[in-house]
């Protein structure tokens, strides 16, 4: 049994994975003992400046530090971090990531979509049962991954869409307008339909997975749950009627009255209406009824390309 860590710095949040690991690859056996996630919004403003803010930057920081010494207490052999989308589309990125390695004490790789879309293939994957193939759809900040496959991805493509980059480019009225809803509905649904005329097997998945803080969060409203509870929500069936209604009643609601939603972080109430967006459009231009939620993601696979 090994003790090893993970580290995802996305566009909104960075989160850590602490697990005891027996065995390699997809038939390892992960027990967690610590997952935790802090939203720092690393990507803000990114979309439009294509650089990293000091302020997110340093947020950030703060918590890489609070993360090492969580590492550090938990005796963990070995450690990967990765970040995502909006370290890719800033141009000081140099700027983080040397202080991102002296604050966590490893230096972050840098992983372009079809890296990511692999490792959360991996993660999600690895000990599902469900009908294959699977099509694996990871909603973040700035971008939204597919990967199509069985075994391993069979076909993969990374797309600009995520819950920041949708809002910060479109939904700036409180609560949204219609025209901004509209216009940004319309992107996603390009984005998606351009993805499945590029490989149209991703619509013939017989499992719809969906990964990351969006999916959970919606899952989340849905079942109307006070506090977090992953276990509740892991591998929880999310139709797509319940996707629309919590999409409808979010976009109908001002940032402040969205902070009172069961199941919503505070600090995601601002980009909650955008990731729900991208999540029902995919469920509309693929066609699938229900998605299959999974707290299973890139940090499993991270975790799982450390064992051997």
């Amino acid at each position: 049994m090994t003790r090893l860590a993970a580290v995802d710095i996305g566009t909104n949040s960075v989160r850590l994975l602490v697990a005891d690991v027996e065995g390699s690859g997809r038939s390892a056996v992960l027990r967690p003992v610590e997952r935790l996630m802090r939203i720092t919004r690393l990507g803000q403003g990114v979309d439009a400046s294509r650089a990293l803010a000091p302020e997110a930057i340093e947020r950030t920081l703060t918590v890489l530090r609070q993360y090492r010494g969580v590492i550090e207490a938990q005796g963990v052999e070995r450690v990967r971090a990765t970040a995502t989308s909006a370290a890719r589309d800033s141009t000081n990125r140099d700027a983080f990531f040397g202080p991102a390695t002296e604050a966590l004490g490893v230096a972050p790789e840098l992983l372009s979509g079809d890296e990511e879309a692999s490792l959360s293939f991996l993660g999600a994957t690895a000990d599902l049962d469900a009908p294959a193939p699977y099509l694996i759809v990871d909603i973040g900040g700035g971008s939204t991954e597919f990967v199509v496959g069985t075994n391993e991805p069979e076909a993969l493509r990374s797309v600009d869409i995520g819950c920041v980059r949708i809002t910060e480019q479109h939904l700036h009225s409180d609560p949204p307008a219609p025209e901004e809803l509209s216009a940004a509905v319309s992107v996603a649904r390009d984005e998606v339909a351009e993805v499945l005329r590029a490989f149209p097997e991703m619509g013939k998945a017989k499992t719809l997975v969906g990964l990351a803080g969006t999916v959970t969060t919606v899952a989340a409203i849905e079942l109307g749950i006070p506090e977090y509870d992953a276990t509740a929500i892991h591998h929880f069936r999310l139709t797509r009627t319940a996707a629309e209604d919590v999409f409808r009643t979010l976009a109908l609601e001002s940032i402040e009255q969205r902070r009172h939603n069961p199941g919503l972080e505070a600090e995601r109430a601002d980009v909650i209406v955008g990731g729900a967006l991208v999540l029902v459009s995919i469920l509309r231009v693929l066609g699938f009824d229900e998605m299959l939620v999974s707290e299973a993601d890139i940090l499993d696979g991270l975790v799982r390309s450390l064992a051997r």
